[in-house]
């Protein structure tokens, strides 16, 4: 009796089928368009591109269009690549727009459906990306496609690592752009470092389609991107400046301990000056007002904190040798959370600790959520129902099985298990050899290059010949797995090797007749190919005889995708094929999950040495094994996004923040804001509201005025005039900033000052979320603990992270206001001293190269005995490249040579 799930199926059909259903009168209004779009000349399909984009910029929509489109499509590859698209193939080019994944098995012409949604998207002008998994393919597609795109009249380009910047925003600027998921990633983050919106190459994250999208979106995803500066080691200089400290007196250094701050007096300067000095650290000929001694000034600061304003056993402890800070408030040890800006590594010397070294992270972004950055995400591959939910779930992609073209002839056989990896490995070769003397050929699937190598040998002391695939991203890849179609061949490979390239049945026709162009250029290449192809027929049917491609893997993967992606190698576009996994109770897999009760079976059951349990039951056991791995995995990475998550909503409003200042032409309005928030922060701290006057710290708030904003005013007089209040000192405060400013701008003319803001700007947005990123990498590693206390770390993180983030804020505002407060015009002597510097390095330069171009002289010495230098009898002998006998130390050719 059936079930009623399954009842139901038969009569509604599954949820994919309906998806199927649907798509049915789209194909058949394509298919019906052919014979109108077979009469078009070549130039009349570029035309209807050119309308297309016209329709669209007039409000039509790309669903409306999509049969035209798909049509046009269709005949421009029929003509350019000899391919016509199947329906099977439309199909997935339609699900591919609607947002989906496609998944269509090996050989069903994926590289050619991407062309359809690719076309219809790109006519909205913003670009579409298509995502491989390696340089090779993303090269190799690229050339391929672009002969269909060029035949609709639209542009094709191709990113790649170490690429010239013009030629990539070039490619950027194309129509379609093929490119890997790595070197789009960097790219993001190269361009939101950038400090010029012209220097940004990719212009829009529109549509993107994923080719192997479990591969990208899954197995790689579980790794961030990550662009990092050179830190560089100042340990020494930690050190030095820490053995200066102590020798400072009490009147060298002002101590508020109400705000946690100190600060240096002008004797202490002075004295600071003179150790610095003595200890080699500060040039003789320098001071430390000069701008060369900013990096030495910010040191020692740090220094005089450490010391100062850091307590051991209060605000920290030293821990293993570490300095572990302590929570003022919780008094609960922080493991993990460091000072920024140099401040821990003081603290280290000061306590004699090993200085860690500053880890600079200048920008990262996970694979999730970079490709969700784009409007409209599709996807394509071989395997992708077994992570449907998490497709679903993340990215918010539904996924599709598109039906084979002709139906699948491959025989899929049931697991063999054997007790040992020894029978296990024996049984493996046993087969292989007995499908290479009947001409079958074999894809060996094993789980890591080391298996890979192990099997070889085996191979070898059995006398199989055979092929090992384990280089990865290698164009030697597609060459093997192109050959691995061939009668007799035995290909080892890695079971995610050689994605992105067809096994055709006796071997590529394409790559044998390129060998044979190669190797006869001079030959008439029409005649060269009419033979391959004859020949290839033959060895193809021979193939066909021998069974098809014979899939043999040698063990599980923990994830069941993976195992299809291997099986899927055999049985493309209805080849005859046969697939079946080998395994051993020793296996990963079954050792973690069960199999001392298999074993217990086995045990009973009597199994002898070298035989086989085959059985259904065992495949289902097996699948529900890979279905909790899967499981357990997924959670791994979706705990993992909702931590990213935090930072990505910071890394959007950051990076929006850059774009914006780019764009803007006068950032004026910006920085006065700052500078006004600056300003009504530092006159709440001095003169707090609804306090009496007696309260005031005018004094701190003139000495606040002159370090934060670089501004004299005389607060302490307007303090003591009658009726001022706060809001009156702030609002003379901002008047006085803000004439400032305007003096500023006049100096240095408008235009250059709106440039000197923006870079001012870009550059401490980019320092401060440096240091942000370092902040939450150490919190994030010790966040985890606090559920030892029933908290939750996730809410944890995210109340610690929205506090740090609006610190950034904070600090962003001061040190933009600060750093605009000390801008000024040079001094004429500044201006003539700089230019007579680079003038002498540039004469020392060129002195320099003068030297090294002069022909080496060689030491002089004495002259010979008797030498006379009016008489060349006396000069012996000397051949043109001996020293010259009169002892200058010159060659005789360069010297008395040129005499003679």
């Amino acid at each position: 009796m059936l079930g009623f799930g399954t009842l139901t199926k038969k009569i509604f059909g599954t949820p994919n089928d309906r998806k199927i259903k649907a798509t049915r009168p789209l194909v058949e209004q394509i298919n019906a368009l052919e014979p109108e779009f077979e009469k078009l000349s070549d130039e009349a399909l570029i035309e209807k591109t050119a309308e297309f984009k016209k329709r669209v910029e007039a409000g039509e929509d790309l669903d409306k269009l999509l049969p035209e489109a798909f049509a046009n499509c269709r005949e421009a590859a029929k003509r350019s690549l000899g391919l016509r698209a199947f329906d099977t193939q439309l199909m997935g080019g339609i699900f591919l727009h609607q947002g989906n994944i496609s998944e269509m098995k090996t050989g069903e012409g994926k590289t050619l459906v991407a062309t359809f949604p690719a076309y219809l998207n790109a006519l909205t002008g913003r670009g579409v990306h298509i995502v491989t998994v390696n340089d090779y393919l993303a090269k190799r597609d690229a050339e391929w496609m672009s002969k269909v795109y060029g035949a609709l009249g639209m542009t094709t380009g191709v990113v790649y690592p170490q690429q010239p910047e013009d030629e990539k925003k070039q490619a950027y600027a194309c129509d379609v752009t093929y490119a890997t998921n790595n070197e789009l990633g960097f790219d993001y983050l190269r361009d939101n470092m950038k400090s010029e919106l012209t220097d940004m190459a990719q212009r829009d994250h529109y549509f993107a389609v994923v080719d192997e999208v479990d591969s990208i979106l899954i197995d790689e995803a579980r790794t961030p991107l990550i662009i990092s500066g050179p830190a560089e080691d100042r340990t020494e200089l930690y050190v030095s400046i820490d053995q200066i400290i102590p020798q400072l007196q009490d009147d060298h250094y002002t101590l508020d301990e109400k705000t946690k701050n100190v600060s240096f007096t002008d004797e202490g300067n002075e004295y600071l000056e003179q150790l610095l000095q003595k200890a080699e650290i500060l040039p003789e000929e320098q001071s430390l007002y000069d701008p060369e001694s900013t990096t030495i000034v910010h040191h020692v600061n740090q220094g005089l904190r450490a010391h100062k304003l850091f307590t051991k056993d209060k605000d920290y402890i030293v821990r293993d040798g570490n300095v572990v800070l302590i929570d003022e408030f919780t008094g609960r040890m922080m493991a993990g959370r460091r000072l920024s800006e140099g401040l821990h590594q003081a603290i280290e010397a000061k306590e004699g600790c090993q200085i860690q070294p500053e880890n600079v992270t200048l920008a990262q972004v996970t694979f999730q959520n970079y490709f969700r950055l784009y409007d409209k995400l599709g996807g394509m591959t071989g395997t992708a129902a077994t992570e449907a939910e998490e497709f679903a779930e993340i990215y918010g992609l539904g996924v599709v099985e598109v039906p084979t073209n002709r139906p699948v002839a491959r025989k899929d056989e049931d697991d063999q298990v054997y007790r040992t990896a020894r029978e296990k490995f024996d049984a493996v070769v046993k087969s292989i050899k007995e499908a290479h003397e009947a001409g079958q050929p074999v894809l060996v699937g094993t789980t890591s290059i080391e298996k890979s190598e192990f099997l070889s040998q085996l191979l070898t002391a059995a006398d199989v010949p055979h092929n090992v695939l384990n280089a990865r991203q290698h164009e030697q890849e597609a060459q093997i797995v192109a050959d691995a179609g061939k009668l007799g061949a035995v290909t080892i490979a890695t079971n995610m090797a050689g994605r992105g390239t067809d096994i055709k049945l006796g071997g590529n026709v394409e790559f044998k007749i390129m060998e044979a162009i190669a190797a006869n250029p001079e030959g008439d290449h029409s005649a060269i190919r009419d033979q391959i192809e004859e020949s290839h027929k033959a060895d193809e049917q021979a193939v066909k005889d021998a069974g098809g491609l014979f899939v043999l893997a040698t063990e599980r993967h923990e994830s069941r995708r993976i195992d299809n992606q291997l099986r899927g190698r055999s049985g493309r576009q209805g080849d005859p094929g046969r697939s079946v996994f080998f395994l051993s109770l020793e296996d990963d897999l079954m050792r973690i999950f069960g199999s001392e009760r298999l074993d217990a079976v086995l045990s009973k059951l009597g199994m002898k040495e070298g035989e086989a349990i085959v059985h259904p039951w065992v495949n289902k056991s097996l699948e529900r094994a890979q279905a909790k791995v899967e499981g357990r995995n997924f959670d791994i990475r979706k705990q993992l996004l909702k931590f990213d998550d935090v930072m990505n909503e910071q890394r959007k409003v950051i990076f929006s923040q850059r774009r914006e200042i780019m764009e803007a032409e006068d950032l004026s309005e910006i920085a006065k804001d700052m500078r006004d928030q600056v300003i009504d922060d530092l006159v709440d701290l001095h003169i707090p509201p609804k306090s009496y006057a007696d309260q005031w710290d005018t004094e701190g708030l003139y000495a606040a005025a002159i370090e934060k904003l670089n501004l004299d005013v005389p607060v302490i007089t307007w303090g003591d005039e009658e009726g001022v209040d706060g809001d009156v000192i702030a609002e003379r405060m901002e008047e006085a900033a803000d004439k400032a400013m305007a003096e500023k701008a006049e100096a240095f003319g408008p235009e250059n000052m709106r440039n000197i803001e923006k870079q001012i700007l870009l550059q401490t947005i980019d320092a401060k979320w440096r240091e942000h990123l370092l902040k939450l990498e150490h919190l994030r590693s010790v966040v985890g603990f606090r559920g030892y206390a029933q908290r939750d770390p996730l809410n944890e993180y995210k109340t610690e992270s929205f506090q740090l983030f609006e610190s950034l804020l904070d600090g962003l505002r001061e040190d933009v206001s600060q750093k605009l407060g000390q801008v000024r015009p040079m001094t004429e002597d500044e201006q003539r001293a700089i230019m007579e510097q680079m003038m002498a390095q540039q004469a020392q330069m060129q002195q320099q190269a003068a030297a090294a171009s002069a022909p080496a002289a060689e030491p002089a010495g004495d002259p010979i005995e008797g030498f006379d230098e009016n008489d060349p009898s006396t000069w012996g002998n000397p051949s043109r490249n001996d020293q010259c006998p009169c002892g200058s130390g010159k060659k005789f050719k360069h010297c008395h040579g040129r005499l003679a």
